[in-house]
């Protein structure tokens, strides 16, 4: 009950931030074939930024 007025941490943030980013990078992947690969590699530096904070 109170795990839900708990603020995200960083490393949350950039973690949903990837996910979302790799959905909309396959999703593009069957139409638009440059959008799809400009979020893959906007994905791979937010994975950078994970890295970093490990």
């Amino acid at each position: 009950m109170f795990g839900m007025f708990k603020k995200k941490t960083e490393k949350e943030k950039l973690q949903e931030k990837y996910q979302k980013l790799q959905k909309e990078s396959f999703d593009l992947s069957t139409t638009n074939r440059k959008l799809s690969d400009q979020k893959a590699y906007e994905a791979e530096e937010v994975m950078k930024q994970l890295e970093k904070l490990k």
